[in-house]
C-alpha cells in the first residue's frame, strides 16, 4: 500500500509518499516563516494555500514517475487539531485529490500521528508517548480501543510558552531553538569557568551553571506553563540576562515534562516511552528523558527530526494504518476540526493491547502474589521491614540525574516536608492515611505506617472509589488538597472494612487510605479542589476498562461530604485542556 498524506496544521505546509512495502517515506516541505511574532492565522492559511499544491505536485510527480499512474491507493490528510483556515486548506486539496485519484480518503488526527510515527520507528508495542510541540503538550497511552490522555497542559502548549518569552524580548519565530542555543551557551560559559577550560557537554554543563527560581507547576500528571512563562518575562525585564532565563527556563519546563512522563510510566506500568512534535527536536529534553528512562530501566526512542517537527511522513504512516484497517472517511463526513482531541479517535488499527498492564483491568500474575511488586513509585524507592502489624514503609525520594541539582535538592527537601507535615493533618482531620514515625529531611526519607494490602489501581470498585471522594471532600473542609490522588496513591484493603464516620454514611467501603501527599498545599480555594478531582478522575480513566461507574460513584462519595460547588467547577477543569 501507497498512500500521500497532506499535513497542514498551522505553520508547515507538507505533503509525503509513504510505501508500506518499503517502508520508505518521501517528504516535501514548505514551512510558513512570519517576518516577526508568533503565527499569524491569516498568513498562515494565505501560505497554506500557496504550498500545498506545490508540495503536493512535487511527491504526487515522483510518485508517479517511480510507480506510474497509479501510484496513489489512499490519500490522508490532518483533519485537526489545528487552525482551522489552515485545516480546510488542506482537506478540501485531500478531497480533491482523493476523488481525482479514485482512491479512498481518511482522516488523520495530528497528535496521534505524532505518537504513531514515534511507535512505528521505535519498534515498541505499547509505549507511552510525550507529546511536546507548539500548540501541544500531553502524555497518550492506548487503552481499550483509545488513546488515552494521561496528562495535560492546562494552559499553553510547551513551544507557545517558550514563543510566549522569546516574542517578549523580541526574538523572531520559532524561538525554541533560540532558546536551546542561547541556554547551551550559557551552560557551557558556566562550565568553562568552573573547571577553567572552554568545554563542558551536555548534562554536565547543566549541572555547573546556575539556575533561577521560576515556577515549577506539577499536578498530578497534569501540569502548567502559564506561571512561569510570565516570570521569566519579569526576570528580562529586571536585568536578568537572556541566555540565563533561556537555561533556566529550559531545565524547569523539561524537567517538569520529565517529571509527568516517569508518573505515567508508574501509573500504567509500561516500560516504553516515545517522544513526538518539533519540540521534541530540543536535544536538552531528549537528554532528560533517556536519563529517566535508564535510570528507571525503561527503553525510550525520539524518532529522526523529520518525524518531529510538523510533516505529512506522519499523516501517511498512519493513513496506511488506517487505511488498511478499512479506516477511510466518506467525503461528506470529513469535515475538519480545529479541536480534534486525540482520545476522540477511535484506535481501529490496534486490538486487544493496553498500556496500562497490571493496572485497574486485572492484576498480573506477579501483583496478585505480591501486591507491592508493581509498586515502581515516579519519585521514591520503598522498602517495607518487618512483619504483620509492625510492618513499617521506608519511603526515600531519590535523586534524579536529569533534574539540575539545585532543583533536584529543592523538589525532594520541598516534598519530604510536605508529605510529613500533610500525612499527619489529613489524619487530624479524620482522612485514613499512614502514620508518621519518622522524617530525615537531609537523606530526604520518610518511615511510614504500613497501610492496606494494595494500591487500588490494582483492585478498582466503586465502593472503594465512593471512599476516596469521601476522603477528599474531607481533605478539602480541612483546607489541604493531596495534589495527586491517583490510584496509585491509594491504598486498600479488600478484605478490611472501614468503619463510617457519619450516621448518613452509606455501607463501610473496603478499607481505603490516601498516601504520598509530597504535592501537597493548603488552600481553600475551589479551583485547587475541583483540580484534585480531576487528577483522580483522570488515573481512572486512563487505566479502567469501564471508568464512568467508577467515576460516579468518587462523585457521588465527594457530594455527601464536600461542597458542591468543587463539582461545578470541575466541569469547567474537564473543559479546559489545552487539546479540545
Amino acid at each position: 500500500m501507497r498512500v500521500l498524506g497532506i499535513e497542514g496544521t498551522a505553520w508547515c505546509a507538507s505533503a509525503a509518499l509513504y510505501d508500506a512495502e518499503t517502508d520508505s517515506v518521501l517528504i516535501e516541505s514548505d514551512p510558513y516563516e512570519p517576518d516577526s511574532g508568533g503565527i499569524h492565522p491569516r498568513e498562515a492559511a494565505e501560505h497554506m494555500a500557496e504550498a500545498i499544491p506545490e508540495v503536493v505536485d512535487r511527491v504526487l510527480t515522483a510518485a508517479e514517475a517511480e510507480y506510474g499512474p497509479d501510484a496513489v491507493d489512499a490519500v490522508a490528510f490532518s483533519r485537526g487539531p489545528g487552525l482551522g483556515p489552515c485545516l480546510r486548506i488542506v482537506g478540501t486539496a485531500a478531497r480533491s485529490l482523493a476523488g481525482t485519484l479514485g482512491v479512498p480518503l481518511v482522516g488523520a488526527n495530528h497528535m496521534v500521528a505524532h505518537l504513531e510515527i514515534g511507535r512505528h520507528r521505535s519498534g515498541f508495542d505499547n509505549p507511552v508517548c510525550l507529546n511536546a510541540s507548539g500548540a501541544n503538550a500531553h502524555l497518550l497511552g492506548y487503552h481499550d480501543g483509545r488513546y488515552r490522555v494521561l496528562g495535560e497542559t492546562m494552559d499553553a502548549g510547551v513551544g507557545n510558552a517558550i514563543d510566549k518569552f522569546t516574542r517578549h524580548v523580541g526574538w523572531s519565530h520559532p524561538g525554541g531553538p533560540k532558546v536551546e542555543a542561547a541556554a547551551a551557551e550559557f551552560a557551557a560559559g558556566a562550565a568553562g569557568a568552573g573547571d577553567g577550560e572552554g568545554s563542558a557537554g551536555g548534562e554536565a554543563a547543566a549541572s555547573a551553571a546556575d539556575l533561577l527560581d521560576l515556577p515549577y507547576v506539577v499536578k498530578g500528571m497534569d501540569f502548567s506553563f502559564s506561571g512561569i512563562s510570565s516570570a521569566a518575562n519579569d526576570a528580562a525585564d529586571g536585568g536578568v540576562p537572556v541566555e540565563e532565563i533561556c537555561f533556566s527556563l529550559q531545565e524547569h519546563v523539561f524537567a517538569m515534562l520529565t517529571e509527568v512522563s516517569e508518573r505515567a510510566l508508574s501509573l500504567t506500568g509500561a516500560d516504553e516511552l516515545v517522544l513526538g512534535g518539533g519540540v521534541a527536536q530540543n536535544d536538552r529534553l531528549r537528554e532528560m528523558l533517556a536519563a529517566m528512562c535508564e535510570a528507571r530501566g525503561a527503553d525510550f526512542h525520539a524518532p529522526e527530526p523529520r518525524f518531529l517537527r510538523d510533516n505529512a511522513g506522519m499523516i501517511a504512516v498512519l493513513g496506511a494504518k488506517m487505511a488498511a484497517a478499512g479506516d477511510a472517511i466518506p467525503v461528506p463526513e470529513s469535515a475538519v476540526d480545529p479541536n480534534f482531541r486525540p482520545d476522540q479517535v477511535p484506535v481501529t488499527w490496534r486490538e486487544g493491547e493496553s498500556v496500562a498492564r497490571g493496572a485497574a483491568g486485572g492484576a498480573s500474575a506477579e501483583t496478585a502474589r505480591d501486591p507491592d511488586a508493581d509498586r515502581r513509585g515516579a519519585e521514591a524507592t520503598v522498602a517495607v521491614t518487618g512483619a504483620g502489624d509492625d510492618r513499617r514503609v521506608v519511603k526515600r525520594r531519590v535523586e534524579k540525574s536529569y533534574r539540575h541539582p539545585d532543583l533536584d535538592r529543592t523538589l525532594r527537601r520541598d516534598r519530604t516536608v510536605a508529605e510529613a507535615r500533610l500525612t499527619s493533618e489529613a489524619r487530624r482531620a479524620g482522612v485514613p492515611t499512614p502514620l508518621v514515625y519518622d522524617v530525615d529531611l537531609a537523606d530526604a526519607t520518610l518511615t511510614l505506617q504500613y497501610v492496606g494490602e494494595r494500591d487500588l489501581a490494582t483492585a478498582l470498585d466503586e465502593r472503594s472509589t465512593e471512599a476516596v471522594g469521601r476522603h477528599l471532600a474531607r481533605l478539602h473542609g480541612a483546607g489541604i488538597v493531596h495534589g495527586d490522588p491517583t490510584t496509585r496513591n491509594v491504598r486498600v484493603s479488600p478484605d478490611e472494612a472501614e468503619s463510617a464516620a457519619a450516621d448518613d454514611e452509606p455501607a463501610p467501603a473496603p478499607a481505603t487510605y490516601l498516601i504520598d501527599f509530597g504535592l501537597g498545599f493548603h488552600t481553600g480555594h475551589v479551583e485547587d479542589h475541583a483540580m484534585d478531582l480531576h487528577v483522580f478522575e483522570g488515573s481512572i480513566r486512563a487505566t479502567a476498562t469501564d471508568p464512568d461507574p467508577l467515576i460516579a460513584a468518587f462523585e457521588a462519595g465527594y457530594e455527601a461530604v464536600g461542597e458542591g460547588e468543587v463539582l461545578d467547577r470541575l466541569r469547567d477543569v474537564a473543559d479546559r485542556g489545552r487539546y479540545r
